[in-house]
């Protein structure tokens, strides 16, 4: 499937959309290119630290959220908060969520929404955002392009915590 660059909208997630970022966490969730499985729901409401991702999105002033459109379909979000999630921080360092549907990947999607994303956060006075990643995820390297680094072990020693510096140096 070939997407051109002006048939994807970056947009704002809409209140009403607020659930599909349930969805889009689900999606997140790291899956070995091995594994024939599928990831059962469960897994973003048993765990605490994932349910920090979604629960009460809106009610935190620093709550921020993009999606992908294709079409007039929502085909990927990429939010930010300061919960206790995975890749948190600090109290004051919105950590992100990103996820898009498989058939999107690959395509420059999740690139664009994390440009926008940053740059919002640098244009409100962010001085630094911050994720988690399973280290044998692939898209480390999307976020190292993206101006993310590796400053240690995340959640646990199978996750990278990754920071990128979003204010200017002095």
């Amino acid at each position: 499937m070939t997407i051109k660059d002006d048939a994807v909208v970056i947009r704002p997630l809409r209140p009403e959309e607020t659930p599909l970022l349930e969805d889009f966490l689900l999606e997140a969730v790291y899956v070995p290119e091995d594994f024939t499985g599928q990831v059962p729901r469960s897994v973003i409401y048993d765990d605490p630290m994932c349910r920090a991702h979604f629960e009460g999105f809106g009610t935190l002033p620093d709550d921020r959220a993009l999606v992908a459109e294709v079409d007039g379909r929502v085909v990927g979000a990429c939010w930010v908060r300061t919960t206790k999630g995975y890749g948190h921080l600090d109290a004051s360092t919105p950590a992100f969520s990103i996820s898009l549907y498989r058939e999107y990947r690959g395509r420059g999607i999740g690139t664009r929404m994390m440009q926008r994303m940053l740059q919002e956060l640098r244009e409100a006075g962010c001085a630094r955002a911050s994720l988690g990643v399973v280290k044998a995820n692939r898209a480390v390297h999307l976020y190292e392009r993206l101006g993310f680094r590796i400053v240690g072990d995340g959640f646990d020693e199978t996750e990278w915590l990754m920071v990128c510096e979003l204010a200017a140096p002095e």
